[in-house]
This record gives structure tokens, sequence and C-alpha cells, in this order.
């Protein structure tokens, strides 16, 4: 009987010691080798939530107190960045690479569920490629795709048994998004599908005078750059356009660029949008024709542009070749030229 109570009490003694890790904050630790770094920051939506001391070694360990379970991001610098889900309640270890920042997380603990299957789903994600060429598929072979993608995503959510439901109904959200987001996107493509009649602009100002319209070049393939003179990723396409225009000069196919500047970019000002427009154009030394809508955004509604650069394909009868074409700095662009004759 001395015996038994020895063992009841020594049982009750290690459950004392075993108590659950407190709701009321979250541990962090782990380990990054190869690191040259001496903070992780943690970062929220409304910005940094921690820093954390990282050893010469590589090791760190904390903890935190936040305001709502969330996805946030841990980094060493702006180079250096990466997801993690975080709860409090959570005791996370992380053991990576730092020249391997992202790649090579791996996440163990109470809550490190949630913050693999992120990663998980990041990588899922890059495997999708160029959007773009998804929506040039096929319908049936579009659908296959999309019903894949579906089904790879959920496979991975089945895959992780612990994850907070929080973000599962996030994630869920995201992924309905992006499968109608791309169901939606094909559907219009299909109303500016190869081989149907273009949308047209009219009169648009010529930078070297007069007004021109698609009709102008009527009996020419069109390669059209709808474009601004403050947007970053259309001004990196200038080089690459240049070099085309002069490969392909004297073939048959023009390059138009519409400049889309309008007033509100120019301090309320149509005239001052043009005049933008014209002085970035001597000043860059643009080729090709050079075209500025103004006013006139329907070509634009058309096709359906919402961002830009934006790059088209038109033939010498007027109909689409590809409404979303490859951008100059593209070589896939030089391979339809040839396929097409240019």
């Amino acid at each position: 009987m001395k015996k038994i109570s020895i063992i009841i009490i020594a049982v009750f003694a290690l459950a004392s010691c075993t108590k659950e890790h407190s709701k009321d904050y979250l541990t962090l630790s782990g380990k990054l080798e190869n690191n040259k770094d001496s903070i992780l920051t943690i970062t929220g939506q409304q910005g940094p939530v921690k820093s954390i001391t990282i050893n010469n070694d590589g090791t760190f360990k904390d903890t935190l107190n936040i305001e709502n379970a969330a996805v946030y991001t841990l980094s060493t610098s702006p180079a250096k960045r990466a997801p993690i889900y975080l709860k409090n309640g959570f005791d996370i270890k992380l053991n990576g690479d730092s020249e391997n920042f992202m790649s090579s997380f791996k996440f163990s603990g109470q809550g490190a569920d949630n913050s693999n299957f992120i990663l998980a789903q990041i990588t899922e994600s890059q495997k999708i490629g160029n959007p773009t060429l998804l929506l040039e598929l096929n319908e049936n072979d579009f659908k296959n795709k999309i019903a894949s993608i579906k089904s790879n995503y959920d496979s991975i959510l089945n895959s992780y048994k612990d994850i907070d439901t929080t973000l599962v109904k996030m994630v869920d959200s995201q992924t309905n998004q992006m499968i109608t987001y791309f169901n939606q996107a094909y559907e219009k493509n299909k109303a500016m599908a190869k081989g149907t009649i273009s949308p047209k602009f009219v009169d648009y100002t010529d930078y070297k005078g007069g007004k021109k319209s698609l009709d102008s070049f009527k009996g020419k393939f069109v390669y059209i750059d709808v474009w601004a003179t403050w947007c970053g990723p259309c001004i990196q396409q200038i080089p690459y356009l240049k070099s085309l225009e002069k490969e392909y000069h004297g073939k048959n196919i023009e390059f138009i660029s519409i400049s889309t500047d309008e007033y509100r970019r120019s301090g309320g000002s149509w005239e001052a949008a043009e005049k933008k427009w014209k002085d970035f154009v001597k000043a860059k030394q643009l080729s090709g024709v050079q075209l500025w809508a103004g006013k006139d955004i329907s070509f634009q509604q058309e096709y359906q542009i919402n961002s830009i650069p934006r790059f088209i394909l038109i033939d010498p009868q007027g109909k689409i070749v590809n409404s979303d074409a490859p951008r100059p700095s593209e070589p896939r662009l030089k391979e339809l030229f040839t396929s097409l004759g240019i």
C-alpha cells in the first residue's frame, strides 16, 4: 500500500511539471545555418510585431504575444522573407538555411503544421507557371488543368491534420477565388479568341502628326504595346521593343505603342498628359508608331485591359492573333513571329 501511495504521488508530481503551453503567448525558437544577420523580424499587416536576436551560432528563441492568429512574415533582410502562421499557445521551432531562406525551412512543435502547410501551398503555386500560357490552352485542356490544380491544393490541405480553422477558411477562400478568376479570365479570353475580328481604335494622336486608326495599318501584322509613361514595367520593355523594331524593320509588321497617359496623373490636365507623353517619346527617342489614346478608353475596355503593359498581335486582315501576346523580352515572341512567316 505504501508503494502504491508513493507511485501516485510521483505521478501527480510529474503531471504538475508538464503544464500545457500558456495560451497567453507563443514561443518561437530555432536555428538558421549559414546566417550572417543578427535580427529576425516578425511583421504583421500593421507593421513589425517583434525583433528577435539571432545568436552567433544562428540560434534564436523568444516569446510573442499576438493580437490575432494570422499569417505573419519573418525576415532577416528585405531579400530574405518567409511566411509563418502564429497563434498564442503555439510552441514553434524553425530550422533552415539562411542562404536558402524559405525553401529550406522546416517547422516543428505545436502549431508547426500551419506554417509547413503554407510553404507547401507556395511550392504548389510555383508549379502553375505563367498564367497567360494557361489561358491559351484549348477548352478541354484548360478544364483538366484547372481541375488538377484544385485537386492538388485540396490534397495538400488534407495531408496536414493539425491546421487552425481560421487558416483553413482563409486558404479555401483564396483557392476558390483563384479558380474563379481563371474561369472568368478564360471566358473573357474566348471573346477575344484567335481569329476573331479585333476591336478598333480610331483617330488616336500620332506623335509625328495627324491621327491614326487601326484600319490605317490594314494589310500588315500589327504588334500593339499599350503603356504609359508612369508605368515602370512598361519602361523596362522599351529597350527590347526598340531592338525588335530594328530587327524587323522592312518586314510586314508595324510596331504601335499606344500611350494611356491621362489627366489624373498629370495634375488634372489632359493637355499636360499629352505633353508628358510627347516629352517622354522625344527624351527616350522612341521608335515605331507612337500614338496617344487621349480621352478614348473604348479600345482598352473592349480588350479588358486592367493592367499594363499589355501586348496585342493582330493579323493583316484585322483579326486577333493573340489578345495577350508575349512581351518583347520573351523569346517566344520571336518564335510566334517566325511561325507566322514574319
